[in-house]
């Protein structure tokens, strides 16, 4: 298992691969959020039709694209994955996040199942980081549908906190103002908060005219195009940031494996992390 429950607090305990492996307090922080398309690589419209069967079936190249993408996530200090899996047969029963957090040397993950199909597939989203937070919870997004949901994740600040989620959002309108409202709840009372992932929609859509435009988050000032990888045409992953949190840099990486391209930030915060 990929956590350890608390049958009081209901929160749960990111594992270490390596509990022993400590990180220096530092107001610096390298963030990346992936849709790592569980491995496939794709390239054309067409790999949709011509490689669908990886969804279902297992493929000799995919643990060649996680390595590819580990090398990547290396250099961060906290990833955001979306379109996982959790251990099934299309994967060859790899848990992703675990298999990419030993590559990249990732001290704490953590697996969220969003759709647990067993043995045919086992959908989420997934948190590496080389911090270890104070508190780690797993929601559940409504919408129409479910299938959904967050990792929320706090970290012990100085004098305060830092509230990051992880997020993979609905396409509809309706189901995505549903998520972002709810988002928008657990940031509220937060020193400080980051929003990380595939939100599925464009950074003045989230910012302007959702749920989101009451709060306190920002983005870049330039839009960062991240799908599709191959030609980026649309804004559709994004890390929205508190006002205090400096943003230091950001970018679009160049590595068109997954359909989606990582987008990275690096930020400064107003004071030190703790460990």
């Amino acid at each position: 298992m990929n956590i350890y429950p608390d049958p009081v607090s209901k929160r749960n305990a990111a594992i270490p691969a390596d509990p022993n492996i400590e990180v220096a307090q530092t107001r610096h922080l390298r963030l990346v959020t992936y849709n790592i398309q569980v491995g496939i690589q794709t390239e054309k419209y067409h790999h949709y039709v011509t490689r669908g069967w990886q969804h279902l079936l297992p493929h000799n190249l995919r643990n060649q694209n996680l390595d590819r993408m580990a090398k990547a996530l290396k250099d961060f200090d906290i990833a955001a994955l979306q379109e996982t899996d959790g251990g099934s047969y299309r994967s060859g029963f790899i848990n992703q996040v675990e298999y990419l957090a030993g590559k990249a040397e990732f001290p704490y993950w953590y697996q969220q199942r969003n759709r647990n199909l067993g043995f045919l597939g086992q959908h989420g989203n997934g948190l590496l980081t080389r911090i270890k937070p104070e508190i780690l919870e797993d929601h559940k997004l409504p919408g129409l549908m479910p299938g959904r949901g967050a990792i929320i994740a706090r970290f012990a600040l100085e004098h305060s906190s830092l509230l990051l989620i992880v997020a993979h959002l609905s396409l509809g309108t309706r189901a995505q103002n549903q998520q972002l409202e709810y988002l928008h709840a657990l940031i509220s009372d937060a020193d400080h908060a980051i929003v990380m992932g595939d939100l599925n929609s464009h950074l003045t859509a989230l910012l302007s005219n959702s749920p989101l435009k009451n709060s306190d988050l920002r983005g870049p000032e330039q839009v960062q195009h991240s799908f599709p990888s191959w030609r980026p045409a649309r804004s559709l992953d994004h890390i929205l940031v508190s006002s205090q949190l400096k943003i230091d840099s950001l970018g679009a990486l160049d590595i068109p494996i997954s359909d989606h391209l990582p987008v990275a930030m690096d930020i400064i915060l107003p004071e030190p992390l703790m460990t």
